[in-house]
């Protein structure tokens, strides 16, 4: 199922915005009319990639941390199989 090239897009952005103020939805989306307020829109834009980069970082880690740990666990897996025989010879 192909979407056609004029079917609008809503973003659930866009559907927050519109929860939250139907009118000022009305008025951007609709009419056209641009903020008055640009300055704190991008500053709050480079808020939330700054923070996008910040999640996206924590999720690296968590995963890097998760493999080392599973390293760990084989290492001390194969650590123990050795002693035990070792010492059973």
């Amino acid at each position: 199922m192909s979407r056609q090239v004029d079917e609008p897009v809503i973003r659930a952005s866009e559907l927050g915005e519109y929860v939250y103020c139907a009118r000022s939805w009305w008025l951007r989306r609709v009419q056209g009319v641009q903020s008055r307020n640009q300055a704190s829109l991008r500053s709050g834009t480079a808020a939330h990639d700054r923070h996008g980069r910040g999640v996206a970082t924590l999720q690296t880690q968590r995963r890097l941390a998760t493999l080392l740990l599973a390293a760990a666990l084989l290492v001390l897996l194969a650590a123990v199989l050795m002693a035990l025989m070792g010492g059973a010879g």
